[in-house]
Parts: structure tokens; sequence; C-alpha cells
């Protein structure tokens, strides 16, 4: 009697292509997958690998069935995911680590130099009739803001965090980093950061780059009372998640022209973006463009290849988070 085919339910398009022994895989589309689109699409899933805006809960899971064996987040990040139901249920939780850091810290990092050199109102002005009508630039036209020998504040002090650093000590800034714990590989060279907590370092800090996963108690962890304790020229920079960050404050703090300018590749109500970020110039924005630069992307495709056939294996997964 032949075995039947294991059933993967891809949410969204994903580069690469996954190559499963014996399975039989579907992609539901493009575009946000609501809740109504997703319930009967992994009716029969053996594995789902799920995007970071899939509500993975235990209306989902009911929704997928009993067999249900792997829930693999094409993701660092895994809060969307009700890991306590799935460890109940007995179903792995992957996620796929490290493939995100480079692409996400390069993102970071151009956000700050965006924002600081006012990238977005210098490329509309190139694009615009007034810039040949005009001539030759004024020496007062479009300056920005020096970083180096800068503060940059990391606040989590994970990889990606890491990544940030090494590429804002190229900058000549110094580093201060915010973490639950003390991390030696900051302190040490080359970054030679100082662990500071979060209210002291947010107060020095020209440049806050947020690297921490959203938690209940990271959630508005840059409030409106944070913000305003930062300094007149400073940048605030998000490429984690949108729910750490008070956005309807942010813009508040950005219209009063508290801060300097923000560089945001996430959002609060993601992908719905608070129309006076996209108001403000002085917002440099991208559509959560963290990991996308296809070495890594192909990357987390292979891992997710990886763990789903370890686990249709009867083995352990790497990146095994529950």
């Amino acid at each position: 009697m032949e075995t039947p085919q294991k059933q993967v339910r891809i949410t969204r398009s994903i580069p690469g292509k996954l190559e499963i022994p014996d399975a039989c895989m579907q992609v539901l589309g493009e575009g946000l997958a609501t809740r109504e689109l997703l319930k009967p699409f992994v009716l029969g899933a053996h594995a789902l690998v799920t995007m970071y805006t899939d509500p993975v809960d235990d209306k989902m899971l009911d929704a997928a069935g009993e067999q249900l064996q792997i829930v693999n987040n094409f993701a660092v990040g895994i809060d969307n995911i009700d890991l306590e139901s799935c460890k109940d249920r007995g179903i792995v939780v992957c996620n796929t680590p490290d493939a995100v850091t480079e692409g996400t810290a390069n993102v970071a990092f151009l956000l700050m130099l965006s924002t600081a050199r006012r990238l977005i109102q210098a490329d509309r002005y190139a694009r615009s009739p007034e810039y040949p009508a005009n001539g030759q630039l004024g020496m007062a036209d479009f300056i920005g803001l020096d970083l180096c020998g800068k503060e940059l504040l990391i606040v989590g002090a994970g990889r990606i965090g890491y990544a940030m650093a090494l590429r804002a000590k190229s900058l000549g800034m110094r580093i201060a980093y915010v973490a639950r714990s003390r991390h030696l590989e900051f302190e040490m060279a080359p970054i030679g950061a100082r662990r500071v907590e979060l209210d002291e370092g947010i107060v020095e800090a020209d440049v806050v780059s947020i690297h921490t996963p959203l938690t209940p108690e990271t959630r508005h962890l840059i409030n409106a009372k944070r913000l305003k304790s930062m300094k007149s020229d400073a940048i605030l920079v998000n490429t984690a998640r949108g729910p750490i960050v008070d956005e309807a404050a942010l813009v508040e703090s950005l219209n009063s022209g508290h801060l300097w300018g923000a560089g945001l590749d996430v959002y609060e109500n993601e992908p719905t973006v608070h129309p006076g970020l996209v108001a403000c110039d002085r917002a440099v924005l991208t559509p959560h463009i963290g990991s996308a630069e296809e070495r890594w992307r192909m990357a987390m495709t292979e891992m997710v290849q990886t763990s789903i056939c370890a686990v249709f294996e009867g083995g352990e997964p790497p990146n095994r988070v529950v």
C-alpha cells in the first residue's frame, strides 16, 4: 500500500523551489493572506511554511488538522505563532535565523544614512524640473547630519544588532547597546561598545537602532516619553517589528520637529503605514525588505527545506524553536 503524499502548504511565494521527496506543495499566492483565505488553504497540511504576517494560532491550527507536523516561519521572528499551542499539540516550530542578518543590517544602515543625508528630499528634487531650472545648488541646500564620532544605540544585542554596529564603526561612530544581559562580543574589539540601560542610552544617543524581538515586554518599548527624551537632532531606525515603536507618538515627534528623522522598514499595523509617516519627508520608508537580498532569501528557502525534510524523516530539524 502506497504511503499518502505529505502536503506542504506555502502561504506566499518564496524564492527558489522546495525539493521535498514525495511531497505535494501548494502556494497560496501573492498579497496578504487573510484568515479567511488561510483556513481552507491549510486544511490537510503536514507542513506549513508561513510568513511573519500569518496568524498561526489555535483557530489556524484547528483548521489545518491533527496531521500537521511542522510550522516553519519564513523569518527569524516568530511573534505571529502561538508557540504554546504548537507545543501542546506536538507541532514542531522552526524559523530561519542567520540568513536574515546581513541583509537586515544592510537595510538598517541604509535607512540611517538615507535619513541623515535627507535622501528622500534630494531624490525628489533631482527628479523634478526644478533641478535643471534652478541650476547649481547653493551650499546651504540639502545639508544633512554628519554621523562621524556620533553615538549609535543598539537596542537588542543579537546577530543583526552586532552586524549593524560593525557597519556603524566604519563611519567612526561610537556604540552603546541595551540588552537583558552582558554581551562581551559587543564590548571587545572591533566594536568596543558600552552597555547601558535604555532610559540612559536613549537620552545620549544620536541614532537609536532597534533590533529586539517583539514580545509583550517590548511592545511600545519606544513610547512617547522615550521619544521626547531623545535629542532633537536624533534619528530612530527600526528594522525589527513595528509595534515596538508607538507609531502615533513617533509621528508627533517628527511633526513637532523634535526628532531629525526616522528610517523604518516595519510598521505598527503592517502593511498599513500611518498616514503621518507617509506624509513626512523626514521619514524614510521601506516595505519590510530587510532580508531581501537574493543570496539570503535563497538560504532561507534551503533552511525551510532542511527542516521540513528532517521532520518528515523523523529526525531533529535545525533551527527548531519548539
